[in-house]
């Protein structure tokens, strides 16, 4: 086993961390029974047999939290997330996705007021969390333990349920304003509420939260750190490279390399982009919310809530690469000057027609024998620029009272989201420039002739590329009641019974006839169409059981039953044992499936790039010696109608002291073992293992001279592509300990909370195809990235008449990097903020405060799988830096 860091470990125990409620409880008849998440029973007793972690949002706040994707920075149990800065040169759709205990954003069940909310189209894997409506959430559970139990499908990493207020009055606007030290990444905000009506004296109460905030974004050159490596390397330059046969290319400027960002490498021209690849993307995000809440009798509450939000998510890419175009011997920009091209070389397509007439060039262009290949960037029309829009949507109706002994609650919903991906920049008809570069009017190797710039000009476009929605309507209702003291423990057994009914939908379209004219520089067919649809049904039970006065026996059971693929039975064992008021111990036991998604069942196949340049294994078997022994070749993505759900066993075992009054200290075991994983084989295992594992040379489908193709020609009679399908991949084990615990000092000059979360992962291994090796992820980027042996989030927070402050410290392990030949490991990342308050008035409170106190710029690392590059990792860092923030809230 890894040894521990003795340090780390002392710490973490010691302080320990999380929100625990006091352990020894008041007289049950003065409090109020809640539901509390991972249960069906309304109980006076918060603290659970499962762990269940507070997060208030007023802290948050204070510390300069904006957003939810910056709360999953405050939950050590969250080893990894898709967040918005990975958008750039992605598919993502802008989208931020929470990844507890780093088995997959898939497997953590997001809720809204415990209610589903619909999965980000793009790709149905989760809710996009920037849909979340931010300024409405009064706090955040989170369930560290599996809990398919209770709500089926995809809680098998937890449950993180964002909770709004239930009633508010008055009026309160906040304004804020955030200027990183350096560059690019300014952040305006506001946002305000309304409240009328008390439920309890008047009958109702309805209430409203609207916010707006917009991010600049942080261009490449903006960063010192972007200069740490020469990475993001492309043979697609300006001036171009050519070539004949993809093994030698050739470029004007050669030896110099002397064009837009060009570099000499190993003899060879490539441009190097990260100063053309945006850090940190531009967003705006409106959100609305609209709660109202009607007391019809003691018994009986009604409830209506709306909501809706809109992101706009901008990223900046460098310009489009048009490469494998042709240059026909004759025309004058042919090189034929070039002593290695051949004028009479023909591969069998001489004379075919190359290109459809269009209205910019009328007959249609034959290719002729001896045409050399020219790999091209359009910096004439410069940055590609893509906006993502994404609007969700939920209506939520309920009904909330007691009736026969039976506490109950009923629930109906309708969500949608919608993804909508424009491009507004730097693209361009791919046949009208290709066409100009077979006839000699674009000009790959210098400036434009005014012919060649009007032509650049008239090819350029912007529109809809491609939309996707996903709905979910959905009806669930549940009840609890006591049973009877059947062991004279001397409380009641509880039982709580259920039902739900699903409907998901999903689409997603190409707007063919845009996407026609830039298929080549974005890989989006114009024929591309995914949609699905299916019917789920369900019942759970769960069954409290005081068998002693210290100790409760919790089971639940539940069935699901799709229209698609079958049914799935999933129970959980709990049991919470106090044997004083200040000592708890408790367990639980469950098995967990997540259902593939419509998107992962009926994905339009596609064809894109690898991420990263890899040696073809038939051409160049050594890595070192042959031909295509470094590129970026095709790959074939697909949905896959044959999956089989992913299925799951968790375990947790922990103990919560509370040794003093004002001091409670926890520590909780987890596992969590998944077989029949759902993905596409990584590209690393296919490359790397080709020989080694027999079973990997089915996905390889070369052409016929053993090709894998490198420019855009799939699909096609000449197509080398690699198959990335989804399917049912090989298994996962992880483990570890989740530290918990807070501390309260109170002091002549105010009151001080400190507390302290803390993850240690003592295994995290997986493998990448069915019965395949094992790779270990812990402390080392592994295949794909690492999980983190350690995590920390220590936080103090002061308080004293109308003065507060406090700050918050970050702390994240180092790991083996991923090629550690190159550089063995990359350092810790630790961040710390610090923020003070005032209130002048009673009703004005303000908030002043530094993100990154110490400008710790994000780590180096050499991996590649990101498009990002400049040596750091943007799903584990952020490229802001030290920023300064104000906020100012005024409560009417």
């Amino acid at each position: 086993m890894y040894k521990l860091n003795a340090v780390s470990l002392a710490v973490a125990a010691t302080i320990a961390a999380a929100t625990f409620p006091a352990l020894a409880q008041s007289d049950s008849s003065t409090l109020e029974k809640v539901v509390v998440t991972g249960s069906a029973i309304k109980r006076i007793d918060a603290e659970t047999a499962v762990p269940v972690t507070v997060v208030k949002m007023d802290d948050l706040r204070k510390s300069g939290v904006t957003s939810v994707e910056q709360i999953m920075a405050n939950l050590t149990s969250v080893q990894s997330s898709t967040n918005t800065a990975q958008s750039i040169g992605s598919s993502s759709g802008g989208a931020s996705f929470a990844d507890m205990r780093g088995i997959g954003a898939d497997k953590t069940l997001v809720l809204l007021n415990g209610q589903r909310i619909a999965n980000n189209a793009v790709d149905g894997s989760a809710p996009d969390l920037n849909m979340i409506p931010f300024a409405a959430i009064e706090r955040i559970e989170v369930l560290r333990d599996g809990a398919s139990s209770l709500y089926g499908t995809d809680a098998i990493g937890g449950v993180i349920n964002f909770i709004t207020k239930t009633s508010f009055q008055g009026i309160t606007v906040t304004g804020g304003y955030d200027s990183p030290q350096h560059a690019g990444g300014k952040t305006r905000s506001v946002n305000a509420g309304f409240g009328y009506g008390d439920l309890e004296s008047q009958g109702f109460n309805v209430f409203g939260f609207a916010s707006y905030k917009k991010t600049d974004n942080i261009n490449g050159s903006q960063r010192d750190f972007n200069k740490r490596v020469v990475g993001g390397l492309s043979y697609s330059t300006d001036p171009a490279n050519y070539t004949q046969d993809f093994e030698h290319y050739y470029n004007p400027t050669l030896p110099d390399c002397s064009g837009t960002q060009v570099k000499n490498v190993n003899g060879e021209c490539r441009i190097v982009t990260p100063a053309f690849v945006d850090f940190q993307p531009k967003t705006e995000v409106y959100s609305g919310m609209l709660k109202g809440s009607l007391l019809v009798n003691k018994d009986l509450t009604l409830g209506a809530e709306v909501f809706a939000t809109r992101s706009k998510v901008t990223t900046l890419v460098a310009p489009v690469p048009y490469g494998g175009y042709y240059i026909n011997p004759g025309t004058q920009y042919y090189p034929g000057t070039n002593p290695n091209i051949s004028p009479t070389f023909d591969d069998g397509s001489a004379g075919a027609p190359a290109f459809a007439p269009t209205s910019a060039f009328p007959n249609p262009v034959s290719v002729q024998p001896g045409f050399v290949y020219v790999l091209w960037r359009d910096f004439p029309n410069g940055l590609r620029e893509q906006m993502n829009q994404n609007d969700q949507q939920r209506l939520l109706l309920t009904a909330d009272g007691a009736a026969l002994g039976w506490d109950y609650s009923v629930a109906t919903s309708y969500n949608r989201n919608k993804v909508q991906q424009f491009l507004t920049g730097g693209y361009g008809d791919g046949d009208m420039i290709g066409e100009g570069l077979l006839e000699g009017v674009i000009n790959p190797f210098g400036e434009q002739t005014a012919a060649g710039t009007k032509l650049l000009q008239d090819a350029a476009l912007n529109g809809r590329l491609q939309h996707a929605t996903g709905t979910v309507y959905n009806v669930n209702a549940h009840a609890s009641r006591e049973v009877g003291d059947w062991f004279n423990a001397g409380r009641a057994a509880q039982l709580a019974l259920g039902v739900e009914f699903r409907r998901e939908k999903f689409s997603s379209v190409a707007d063919s006839e845009f996407a026609s004219k830039v298929e080549v520089s974005t890989g989006v067919a114009p024929d591309s169409r995914a949609e699905g649809s299916r019917r789920v049904y369900a019942l759970y039970g769960e069954l409290n059981l005081p068998v002693f006065k210290s100790l409760d026996i919790t089971g639940s059971l539940r069935y699901d039953k799709y229209s698609d693929f079958g049914s799935s039975t999933n129970p959980k064992l709990s049991f919470r044992f106090q044997p004083m008021k200040e000592l708890l111990f408790r367990g639980s036991a469950s098995t967990g499936f997540r259902a593939p998604t419509l998107y992962e069942l009926y994905g339009n196949p596609a064809f894109t790039n690898t991420a990263g340049n890899y040696a073809n294994p038939i051409t160049c078997p050594d890595g070192e010696t042959g031909s295509q022994c470094s590129a970026q070749f095709q790959v074939l993505n697909s949905g896959n109608a044959n999956l089989k759900p992913e299925k799951s066993q968790s375990q947790t075992l922990g103990v919560v002291v509370q040794p003093a009054t004002n001091l409670s200290l926890g520590v909780d075991f987890w596992s969590v073992r998944l077989k029949d994983s759902i993905g596409a084989i990584p590209q690393f295992a296919l490359f790397n293992n080709y020989a080694a594992y027999p079973q990997l040379q089915q996905y390889f489908h070369p052409n016929a001279s053993g090709q894998l193709s490198v420019i855009s020609n799939c699909p096609g009679a000449n197509c080398g592509y690699v198959d990335q399908t989804l399917q049912n991949l090989g298994k996962v084990r992880t483990n570890g300990l989740d530290f918990s615990g807070q501390y309260r000092a109170n002091t002549a000059v105010g009151a001080f909370d400190f507390s302290l979360n803390s993850t240690y992962v003592n295994k995290y291994e997986f493998q990448d195809f069915k019965n395949g090796y094992w790779v270990s992820a812990v402390g080392q980027y592994g295949e794909s990235g690492p999980v983190f042996r350690w995590q920390h989030n220590f936080a103090t927070n002061w308080h004293y008449n109308d003065f507060g402050g406090g700050f918050v410290v970050r702390y994240k392990s180092g790991y083996v990097d991923f090629d550690p030949k190159a550089h063995p490991l990359v350092p810790s990342y630790t961040t710390t903020d610090v923020y003070g308050t005032w209130s002048p008035v009673k009703a004005l409170q303000l908030t002043v405060g530094v993100r990154n106190l110490f400008d710790r710029d994000p780590p180096f690392t050499n991996q590649t799988d990101l498009f990002q590059a400049g040596g750091w990792d943007s799903r584990y860092a952020d490229a802001t830096g030290r920023a300064y923030y104000i906020r100012a809230t005024y409560n009417y």
